[in-house]
């Protein structure tokens, strides 16, 4: 394994046709936790999959927060440069191309703030239980990258109009954006899995 900015887990496709994921844990979890995921989306797709560096009471994150649902914009802003930048050091270590997020919860979130800020990093996201992670996201010029955002309709920790309006902003800055609410809470279900995979089987 590359000795990269972040601590990580690579595993190289075996379909080199295949897109590669970025598979970006939720609050608690670690490089290991979405691999499974990951392999049941994209069969064969070469699989980069960090920890984040932040600790909140022994959990691993990608940022801080200052409360639940409320963000240390600094901070993200700060560790969303240092995500993009581990992105392009695992293509030049790895020889992948750009790779399309699948990120969980807080994982999501930092996939969306990456997308605002850093265009062109990623080839798109799969945003699971994700919610706006800057209230008002600098002018930002995506090029149509495809993004999927589910939500949960049970879900306790994001309400619904959080997670449309987060639709709202990548599509205003230009990303060709799918938002499905399912008959789920925050944690992730069957519905996920099999709504997430279609949708990467029928890109284009």
């Amino acid at each position: 394994m590359a000795a990269l900015s972040f601590q990580h887990r690579f595993e190289p496709a075996a379909d080199e046709a295949a897109v590669p994921l970025l598979l970006l844990h939720g609050t608690g979890g670690d490089e290991s936790d979405l691999l499974p995921l990951g392999r049941a989306l994209a069969p064969g797709a070469a699989l980069l999959s960090p920890r984040g560096q932040v600790l909140e009471g022994g959990a691993p994150r990608f940022f801080r927060r200052l409360a639940e649902g409320v963000f240390d914009e600094a901070d993200l802003v700060r560790r969303a440069g240092d995500l993009a930048g581990f992105v392009g050091e695992a293509r030049a270590a790895y020889g992948i191309a750009a790779p399309l997020a699948v990120g969980f919860s807080n994982g999501a979130n930092i996939a969306a703030a990456v997308m605002l800020l850093h265009p062109g990093v990623l080839a798109g996201a799969v945003l699971l239980r994700a919610m706006v992670p800057l209230a008002d996201p600098p002018p930002t010029r995506l090029s149509g990258e495809p993004v999927l955002i589910l939500s949960g309709r049970m879900d306790p920790i994001v309400p619904a109009e959080n997670a449309a309006r987060l639709a709202g902003q990548l599509t205003k800055a230009g990303a060709s954006v799918t938002h499905e609410v399912l008959p789920a809470g925050h944690g992730l279900s069957q519905a996920d899995l099999v709504r997430a995979k279609t949708w990467l089987t029928g890109r284009p």
